[in-house]
């Protein structure tokens, strides 16, 4: 009876002392994580935040085929304004998320098309601009552009705007395709950044050809790695993303990104 006891007691210590290191080691890895990011948790509501660039890349040195038309870079956005935060008509994206797209580019360039790019990594400044002007009710200049049939007080309550992005997680992509035979925008019948039903993937009041090529771009992007998102034709995320839980701070520039690496 003693040694069965002696023996109880060995093994809960063996089971103590592994839960004990086996916790001692995660908690270590998840320190080295945020180390290596430079995370820092914010006050408000424990979102992880970084600065730290060095996992991104410049995608259109990844895509050289890619159109660039850095829509909050511009004026021409649901806006009204260039958007804090895009200092270049550049687009930035996390190495994972630019060899998947590498991919989608080059089976559609085989079918005729090339990848137009209206936005990809956001930083969170970018984010809070969204976020501000939506509090500001007399601004609707852009309204009949992108928000006709909704009123801008509730934009925020149906999740058209929020105060964290997937973009600014880095592996977030906005496109569309571009005909290289009609050296156009593919008809997909619906606008980028419009707000409305008429934006899901799978909505029907629109031609055969415009659900088409909705469709196409859908599959491909899906084919390599990229999931939907049910209210927008034009967005994709990284299935596998290597970010799922922070969010990024540094600008839109060529400066944020060491391309000698």
């Amino acid at each position: 009876m003693a040694k069965t006891k002696n023996l109880r007691l060995v093994i809960l210590l063996i089971a103590f002392l592994s839960i004990f290191f086996f916790g001692c080691s995660a908690s270590q890895s998840n320190e080295n994580q945020i180390s290596k990011h430079n995370i820092k948790i914010t006050d408000k509501d424990g979102v992880k935040l970084s600065d730290d660039s060095s996992d991104f890349v410049v995608l259109s040195e990844e895509i050289p085929d890619a159109i660039l038309e850095i829509r909050y870079y511009s004026t021409y956005n649901f806006v009204g304004d260039r958007i804090n935060g895009y200092e270049q008509p550049i687009a930035l994206i996390t190495k994972e998320a630019a060899n998947a797209l590498k991919k989608v580019s080059d089976e559609l360039i085989e079918k005729g098309y090339r990848l137009k790019i209206y936005d990809a990594y956001r930083p969170q400044k970018a984010v809070m601009h969204f976020v501000n002007w939506s509090k500001d009710l007399n601004d609707t200049r852009m309204k009949k552009y992108f928000y006709p049939d909704l009123e801008k007080n509730v934009l925020f309550e149906q999740g058209y705007i929020a105060e964290h992005s997937g973009h600014s997680r880095g592996s977030t992509i906005d496109l569309t395709l571009f005909d290289m035979t009609t050296e156009k925008e593919v008809d997909m019948g619906g606008t980028f950044d419009y707000f409305g039903e008429s934006s899901h993937p799978d909505y029907k009041n629109i031609t055969t050809e415009q659900y088409a090529n909705r469709m196409l771009l859908r599959e491909t992007m899906m084919k390599h790695g990229f999931k939907p998102l049910a209210e927008e034709w034009w967005h994709f995320t990284l299935a596998d993303e290597p970010f799922p839980d922070v969010y990024f701070t540094f600008p839109v520039n060529i400066n944020s990104v060491n391309t000698t690496k």
